[in-house]
């Protein structure tokens, strides 16, 4: 029978005899099940946490070295790896080597002192978008000859007890930003703001991100189009532009409760009449006014302030 069995598996029958023998009941009896448990036991019992530092004392002394040295477990795996030396180990296993119990002493020498893995924090909710267009699927001819802005949120700090965000729209040739408060990233208010931006330029396409507040996109009166998830580089233009306010007037984190309607534009507005390397050292308003993409000009507040 064990012969017959050992044809069928393609195994010599001495594996099959040293299987039943190793893994049988008390009572002789071999069953699959209790086979198969006994087998994931002794195979999780072959290896621990950062064996194969601890069971080699040369490269144990070598990384211990190292790390005296503040030199972090990816600097000491790649060296490893540039001078070619043998046996090589990677950035994991060293950490894995220090975060057992053989290796937390020496995590004093790490730059962050942790002797424990860092949990990876679990990701935001995902939200669908209704009737979503990707970024991809832009009309060339709009590309081209078109408007296309892209948009963007400043979001409420997490500690905050408020709600209060802001909207923020740029005009991609003329880099011309718009931005309004609002009291909420709830549709009402979206849709409010970007109409009232949609009056003084009239994009034929809006680049935005994946995020809640633009679930009801279609009622943004213009062309909505997604860009890919984890790719705010696909709208450079207005990450650039918060960046830019933010280096300039409101750090992150900046409470907009704070922050009156009329500053709010006034600092806008600045920005707006800086000159600009990209633009050939004109301001964003000369060349959007001069394009004509301009429809309506909005009451001037203080133009070109010294900053």
């Amino acid at each position: 029978m064990r012969k017959e069995i050992a044809v069928i598996i393609g195994v010599h029958s001495s594996r099959i005899t040293r299987e039943i023998n190793g893994r049988k009941k008390k009572d002789g009896r071999y069953d699959a099940t209790l086979a198969q448990i006994k087998a994931g036991v002794k195979r999780g019992n072959s290896k621990y946490q950062g064996m194969k530092i601890e069971e080699d004392v040369d490269l144990k002394n070598f990384i211990i070295g190292e790390l005296e040295q503040y030199r972090s477990p990816d600097e000491i795996a790649g060296r490893m790896r540039r001078e070619k030396k043998n046996p090589r180990i990677s950035t994991d296993a060293i950490y894995r080597w220090l975060h057992s119990s053989f290796g937390q002493q020496y995590c004093k020498y790490l730059c962050t002192k942790r002797s424990w893995r860092k949990r990876k924090s679990i990701g935001t909710k995902r939200h669908m978008i209704p009737n979503m267009t990707r970024i991809h699927d832009i009309p060339v001819s709009v590309l081209k000859k078109g408007v296309v802005s892209e948009g963007d949120t400043f979001f409420p700090p997490k500690n905050a007890n408020t709600k209060t965000s802001a909207v923020l729209v740029a005009e991609r040739s003329s880099k011309y930003i718009q931005g309004n408060k609002i009291p909420s990233l709830e549709t009402k208010h979206m849709k409010r703001s970007i109409g009232r931006m949609q009056r003084i330029i009239e994009s034929d396409a809006l680049i935005l991100d994946r995020g809640v507040e633009n679930r009801s996109h279609q009622h943004f009166g213009v062309s909505a189009y997604f860009c890919d998830p984890q790719s705010p580089h696909q709208k450079p233009l207005v990450e650039g532009s918060i960046g830019l306010l933010r280096r300039w007037f409101w750090k992150k984190g900046t409470n907009f409760d704070k922050v009156s309607d009329k500053e709010f534009q006034e600092k806008i507005n600045i920005i707006n009449h800086k000159y600009r390397k990209s633009l050939r050292y004109r301001s964003a308003y000369e060349v959007a006014r001069k394009s004509g993409i301009l429809k309506v000009l909005e009451k001037k507040i203080a133009i070109q302030p010294r900053i």
